[in-house]
């Protein structure tokens, strides 16, 4: 007598294809009946068993419908239109894009175009929908990164027409989208996607994929070079690709008046000293000193930023350019710094991070009254001093 073969009822591809084809068939039917995404997707599979045509054609009436709709999309009905959007991305992905690239291209573009449309009409507080985009951006870089001049013709349309938006999708792409697809995308571009912010800012993000440096700065504007923050980005650009002298001028250019520094020069100063520059500014300006060979005054200025801010990351960086035995005297030095700074929740995290155990123990007990003070930190801090700190930690807790 054969051996009967022992069958699951646990749900799986493998025990599914013993119910056969015909009544998986039934079951897909009946199943489709009451879901609108599932029947789309049953109708899908069948255009691309057909042919990659048939599928484009397939896909298209679909986004023709929905950017043809008008109606309001409520939260309830949100995820059906999340589902439907990421089931037509996937099967160009998965089945138009090998069989047929540059088609594919033209079809996902379309898919992107529906963006703005459906952004007015989708109840969305919770931002799915342009997450959703933004994670289909390297899908849409990829394949651009395979098609000829003439297929990328339909994305550099697409860029004109909506900058803003594929500005942020260029962002989301990372490194999908390489140098040579940025700059044939670039080149199609003509002088008029300067005349508009938002095509400034496409054409930036561009360059900065496409490496090129000097059109990626003449896209700044001179109020935007004014502030500190960008200055500084700015000046790592320059100092990457070795230009050390305009660096040190970018830098300079934040600390005149201009409408986006009115913070540092308007003589809006802070009451105990001179204007405090952002950190990205600082931090530019040590890297500036030492490609110029101001070695000393850069450390100089290190010392002075975590003598003021107990920063971890500017003292390793301080301490890893001494020479041996020097970095030991000079972490001795830190930590009495910071047992007399004023702020001592900077103090303790400095320490407690490091690790210093001793030497956060011993500034809570120098300064009880700071530390019995309610702090997020502070259950955590007592809780890792307590086996061999139990005094101190009896006063975080307290």
């Amino acid at each position: 007598m054969a051996r009967q073969t022992r069958l699951s009822t646990r749900l799986s591809a493998a025990s599914l294809v013993h119910l056969g084809a015909p009544r998986l068939a039934d079951l897909l039917i009946e199943a489709g009946a009451g879901n609108a995404n599932l029947k789309r997707r049953l109708r899908l599979e069948l255009a691309a068993e057909i042919s990659p045509d048939i599928l484009a054609l397939e896909i298209d009436k679909r986004l023709t419908a929905l950017a043809a709709a008008r109606t309001r999309v409520s939260w309830r009905r949100r995820g059906d239109l999340l589902d439907d959007l990421n089931t037509h991305r996937a099967m160009i992905v998965e089945r138009l894009v090998p069989e047929a690239p540059g088609e594919a291209l033209a079809v996902l573009i379309r898919w992107f175009d529906l963006y703005p449309g459906l952004a007015g009409r989708v109840k969305d507080t919770k931002g799915e929908l342009p997450a959703a985009f933004e994670a289909a951006a390297p899908d849409l870089f990829t394949l651009a990164e395979t098609v000829d001049d003439q297929a990328l013709r339909d994305l550099v349309d697409a860029l004109r027409r909506h900058p803003q938006d594929y500005a942020r999708w260029i962002s989301a792409a990372g490194e999908t989208l390489g140098p040579r697809t940025a700059r044939r995308l670039l080149d199609g571009l003509d002088a008029s996607a300067r005349k508009t912010p938002a095509g400034r800012n496409l054409l930036r993000r561009l360059a900065d994929k496409a490496g090129d440096l000097d059109l990626w700065l003449s896209l700044v504007t001179p109020e935007q070079a004014g502030s500190p923050d960008i200055a500084a980005d700015i000046a790592r650009r320059l100092l990457d690709a070795g230009r050390v002298a305009e660096a040190r001028a970018a830098l300079e250019g934040a600390l005149s008046p201009s409408p986006l520094n009115r913070r540092w020069t308007f003589g809006h100063s802070p009451k105990n000293g001179s204007p405090r520059l952002p950190p990205a500014w600082e931090a530019a300006s040590i890297d500036v000193l030492d490609a110029e060979g101001n070695r000393q005054e850069a450390q100089d200025l290190r010392w002075s930023l975590f003598e003021r801010d107990l920063s971890a990351p500017v003292l390793r960086d301080y301490l890893s350019r001494l020479p041996d035995f020097d970095d030991v005297e000079a972490l001795d030095r830190a930590f009495v710094h910071a047992s007399s700074h004023p702020d001592f929740e900077a103090a303790m995290r400095l320490l407690m991070d490091w690790p210093a155990h001793r030497e956060a123990a011993a500034l809570v007990l120098a300064r009880p009254r700071e530390a019995r003070q309610a702090r997020p930190m502070s259950a955590d801090w007592a809780s890792r001093l307590a086996q061999r700190y139990p005094e101190a930690a009896d006063i975080l807790a307290s």
